[in-house]
């Protein structure tokens, strides 16, 4: 079997469809709602937790069996049923559709997988096992999320300000190039980690100065 790329889907705006309505379902919906996608659940009956969504107009509900047709301007799919005829019928359409689908369980009929991720502000890492083990995946998170904190956000926000500024002002490529890397060098995450915000400052300015700007 091909390996599988690993990318990140801009979503937004982009029509997602959930098959099944049941706990599953409900997970798959709540990790789409900050990707911007118009999410629609298609289920006879939802769980409390998606009824809320529906409620709060944060999804689509189509409250009857699936049909083929409801998947025709669908850019991505989950189908987390436990009906295999369903799923072979979502699995065998989205592959004639080239529609990207992932059958929950099926790791054979899936075109992506959902990485487990860790998040820190602008910085995610994902994890995947191929579909093999998300347990796996999930310890795997667990471990990095002690690794990489809070303060990673926080740094990150600043190398983005430093780096915008930096193109602004300074032309020279390699002297952008030395500013980052002496900030990168820096204790500026342990600074973060230990909130000691008033260093910081000084920290980015020793950068620029060493680097004659």
């Amino acid at each position: 079997m091909a390996e599988f790329y690993p990318l990140y889907l801009r979503l937004e705006k982009e029509s997602c469809l959930v098959v099944g309505g049941g706990n599953v379902a409900e997970r798959k919906v709540k990790k789409l709602l900050n990707s911007g996608a118009i999410i629609t659940v298609i289920s006879p009956r939802l769980t409390l937790g998606l009824l809320e969504l529906k409620e709060k107009a944060q999804i689509r509900h189509i409250a009857r069996e699936y049909k083929n047709q409801d998947l025709k301007d669908a850019f991505l799919v989950f189908c987390a049923t436990d009906n295999k005829n369903v799923n072979q019928q979502v699995a065998e359409y989205c592959k004639d559709q080239k529609i990207l689908v992932n059958i929950v369980d099926d790791p054979v009929k899936c075109s992506f997988f959902v990485p487990a991720v860790v998040r820190q502000g602008p910085l995610s890492i994902a994890i995947s096992t191929s579909g093999r083990s998300p347990m796996m995946a999930a310890r795997i998170r667990e471990q990095l999320e002690d690794t990489y904190g809070p303060e990673y956000a926080d740094f990150l926000e600043l190398l983005g300000q430093v780096r915008m500024e930096l193109l602004q002002s300074v032309s020279d490529d390699q002297k952008r190039r030395e500013i980052l890397e002496q900030i990168l060098q820096s204790d500026i995450l342990k600074l973060y980690k230990e909130k000691r915000y008033d260093k910081i400052k000084e920290r980015v300015q020793d950068a620029y100065r060493r680097c004659g700007c």
